[in-house]
């Protein structure tokens, strides 16, 4: 077992990859070679039996007087038949170039009419290129002139080979013509280009193979690659597949803890950030509540005064100045619902959890928009799917999240018309309430969606940017979840996920960790 791990090893394996190509690249080179040896071995014998054959052909003719014609004929050797054998044909041609027999009947000697014999110049035969049988030192320097050698045979091409034979008529030579021809360097030279053609072959094989193999290796690592460069741009839920059992497998399992650490922290910095808002929040909160609130309450108790005791009695006047108070008194208001935001979101709450009717929730949080809903001609509806059990949850929370959620929706609607619909659904085999509180206003931006819940994030020129964050705030503490999805033109929706039996979680989701619950004051 200990061995495994060295047999995983992606450098073990690479080594033994680049071995076994190597080792076949040998293989195939010898096995060639020695194919090429034995086949050029073969040839060289057979032209050797065959010029051989020819030779004693022809020494038997010049010690005889028997034509060679009828030698072949009677010898019948397969080698000497025009037709089917090497021998093309066999010259006997004596010490002044004359053709003294030929196989081929159109060079044999004929009759003149005074009954002498008549022969054919060599010079007259056409001869293919022509070597000797067997390289002879002085051989050269006593070769006669109408004997002349040319270049050597290619490789499939006829050729031409002569002996000189020592008669008592002086030095005649024997001339074999064979269908194809080859000596030694030829032989060579075909073996060297054969063995270069599959060399090449073999190396474009080879090379393919090592390729494809590399691009296989090396797949996870382009893996790994594209995967840090998409870490490096923030996505932290990127994973490589680690299948593997080597170098690269251990190093992708690394990246994969390491991206899922790098998620969890980012996941704890976020938090972290949240908590050091909500504290800042909270000190300002309460300092708001301290120092603003008091003066707050007398402005608006001193316009309570004022309108009631210095009233102008002019009528324009005193619908001027009536206006302006009333405007006061808004602003007024105005400042202390921020006040009363700060203080929702920064302070934990304390919930009372009851049996809550969805169906009823919801129309009882509508009936805060009817009125300006019907005066701006929007439709306002609730939609129930289904039988739908009630929830655990906090009655007056929820109803803020709603009616906070339709205010948000009445406010979206550009113009006259259009509709505020909430759905209410339950997905009975996860026990989980869905309400879907859906409009036809303008829409949230792409790059603004992901940022809808963010605490102090606002498209509005006067809002705070609490407002969907106090919702989020108050659903999760009710142990649910609320997303949003929104296509810019067309409308938004809102969808709150609510445990059917939400008690437990809403009571742990108070709890601070130690025991106590957390109270809103």
């Amino acid at each position: 077992m200990s061995t495994l791990p060295h047999i995983a090893s992606f450098r073990l394996r690479l080594l033994l990859l680049l071995a076994a190509l190597l080792g076949l690249t040998l293989g195939v080179q010898y096995y060639v070679n020695l194919r090429s040896v034995r086949v050029n071995t073969q040839l060289l014998a057979e032209q050797e039996q065959a010029i051989m054959a020819g030779v004693a052909l022809g020494v038997n003719n010049v010690s005889s007087n028997i034509y060679l014609e009828d030698m072949a004929k009677n010898l019948k050797q397969p080698l000497l038949d025009p037709k089917v054998g090497r021998v093309k044909n066999v010259l006997v041609v004596d010490s002044d170039g004359s053709v003294r027999d030929s196989l081929d009947d159109d060079y044999a000697p004929t009759k003149n009419e005074d009954n002498t014999p008549r022969y054919v110049a060599l010079s007259d035969v056409p001869l293919p290129p022509i070597s000797p049988v067997v390289e002879l030192v002085d051989e050269s320097q006593t070769r006669p002139s109408w004997l002349k050698i040319s270049r050597a045979a290619k490789p499939g091409e006829q050729g031409a080979f002569y002996l000189p034979v020592e008669t008592n008529k002086g030095r005649w030579y024997v001339i074999v013509v064979l269908g194809s021809a080859s000596n030694l360097a030829n032989i060579l030279q075909d073996q060297g280009t054969i063995s270069l053609r599959y060399t090449v072959i073999l190396l474009l094989v080879t090379t393919m193979l090592t390729g494809f193999l590399v691009w296989r290796f090396t797949r996870p690592i382009k893996d790994l690659s594209i995967a840090a460069r998409r870490v490096a741009g923030g996505d932290f839920s990127i994973r490589v597949p680690a299948g593997r059992h080597d170098e690269v497998g251990a190093l992708a399992e690394a990246f994969n803890e390491m991206t899922l650490g790098l998620g969890r922290t980012r996941q704890l910095e976020t938090q972290l950030h949240q908590a050091e808002k909500a504290a800042v929040v909270g000190r300002l909160a309460s300092a708001i509540a301290h120092e603003i609130r008091n003066p707050l309450n007398y402005i608006n108790l001193t316009l309570d005064h004022l309108r009631s005791t210095f009233a102008p009695e002019d009528p324009k006047k005193k619908e001027t100045f009536e206006r302006l108070a009333n405007q006061l008194k808004a602003e007024v208001a105005r400042i202390n619902s921020h006040i009363t935001d700060f203080l929702s979101y920064s302070r934990p709450s304390r919930l009372e959890p009851q049996s809550v009717n969805l169906q009823a929730a919801a129309e009882d949080a509508m009936q805060m928009i009817e009125v300006q809903a019907h005066e701006h001609g929007v439709d306002t509806r609730v939609e129930v799917h289904g039988p739908v059990p009630e929830v655990m949850a906090d009655r007056q929370a929820l109803r803020s999240v709603l009616t906070n959620l339709m205010i948000n929706s009445l406010q979206a609607m550009d113009g006259e018309g259009g509709s505020i619909v909430v759905n209410i659904s339950c997905d009975q085999p996860s026990q989980r309430a869905h309400v879907d509180v859906i409009d036809t206003g303008r829409g949230i931006s792409p790059e603004d969606i992901s940022k809808v819940f963010e605490p102090y994030y606002s498209t509005k020129e006067t809002g705070t940017g609490l407002g969907l964050a106090i919702v989020k705030k108050a659903v999760e503490e009710h142990g649910g979840s609320i997303g949003v999805t929104s296509l810019e033109g067309s409308g938004t929706t809102f969808t709150i996920t609510l445990p059917v039996s939400g008690k437990e979680n809403l009571e742990r989701t108070n709890d601070n960790g130690d025991g106590r619950n957390l109270e809103l004051t």
